[in-house]
């Protein structure tokens, strides 16, 4: 008798092309995870699973949500996908966790910071750890968008860390992009970069309940007359500012509408396609940069010197163009 636990049969594409478009939540899962291996094996896999998948992608209207830590973006994100299920939308919140420098996994854990929407049939949460990757953004955040899309969900919403170049990359895979600031404007007014500005397409001061209400009207003001430096009186390039309070449920529907009313905008003028196109064009290249660095650095003749080129480099020995010039010699791309 065997006391062994029961394997799980390996899927075949046919499989997870029907569990995704039957919104299997099993097989959804399941798909995700090949998606998101870096296993040899998932690759062929997960290439022709989103080759057939991708007819039946770009129908879900993407929303990228940053902000620092402590400004609330998990209760924010609740009571937003909360009020999109009441409206009879289906959600899928890609939540990317700051990564545990032990064992490369979430450690925030998303589905336990939003316990009523996790409980929803109509919404879907997946927790993916950053791992290391530039930006705070999966490393499969978009084919695990394309899957999500694929499989139904109207809205997708994608959480990032908030550090670093996060901004940018959510930015890059998203039609819209929703950045949460705290009352106070104060020092945060002075310190604000100015690319994330640039970048939002909705600023919501969070936490406007209780004795922070006024400070988060300030800040919004403060906001709006620091934006009008930077883009004139230009209200369409201009990010719409306004407040909310996630914890009260307050204003999550008029910074919905503000969502929805950027990206009209946008489809009126093509500029939504647009938008998408060139994030295809980005991701493409995206995808080059990484498989090149991986073939470089599993490549035979690199393997045997690599190690020691990144020591000179590190101990101050070797410039970094010399230790890169060694290696594209090696490849003999000189």
């Amino acid at each position: 008798m065997s006391t062994g636990a029961t394997r799980r049969p390996q899927l075949t594409a046919d499989d997870y092309f029907v569990g995704v478009r039957d919104r299997n939540l099993s097989v959804f899962a399941q798909a995700l995870t090949a998606i998101e291996s870096s296993s040899p094996r998932h690759r062929p896999i997960a290439e022709d699973l989103l080759t057939r998948l991708l007819p039946y992608t770009g129908n879900a209207l993407r929303v990228g949500i940053t902000g620092v830590p402590g400004v609330g973006k998990s209760t924010f994100i609740e009571a937003l996908g909360m009020h999109l299920v009441r409206r009879g939308l289906l959600v899928a919140v890609l939540a990317v966790d700051p990564s545990s420098g032990v064992s490369g996994g979430s450690i925030l854990g998303d589905k336990t910071r939003m316990n009523e929407l996790a409980s929803e049939a109509n919404a879907f949460i997946r927790p993916s750890p950053a791992a290391g990757t530039l930006g705070g953004v999966a490393n499969k955040t978009r084919e695990t968008m394309f899957i999500a899309e694929a499989a139904g969900y109207d809205v997708i919403l994608v959480e990032t860390v908030g550090v670093g170049q996060s901004e940018t990359m959510v930015c890059d895979m998203t039609d819209c992009f929703l950045a949460l600031m705290l009352p106070g404007a104060g020092d945060e007014l002075q310190g604000i970069k100015r690319g994330l500005l640039e970048l939002a397409d909705v600023i919501a001061v969070n936490k406007a309940d209780g004795e922070n209400r006024k400070a988060a009207e300030l800040a919004a003001r403060q906001y709006h007359t620091a934006l009008e430096s930077l883009t004139g009186h230009d209200r369409e390039k201009a990010p719409t500012i306004l407040t909310c309070s996630a914890r009260d449920d307050a204003g999550i529907e008029s910074v919905w509408e503000a969502i929805e009313k950027k990206c009209e905008r946008r489809r009126e003028t093509n500029e939504f396609v647009e938008r998408r196109q060139r994030q295809n064009l980005r991701w493409l290249w995206a995808l080059v940069d990484e498989h090149l660095r991986r073939s470089i650095q599993t490549h035979p003749v690199v393997k045997q010197i690599y190690c020691d080129i990144e020591q000179q480099v590190l101990e101050g020995q070797m410039p970094a163009a010399a230790g890169a010039r060694k290696i594209f010699s090696a490849l003999g791309l000189e």
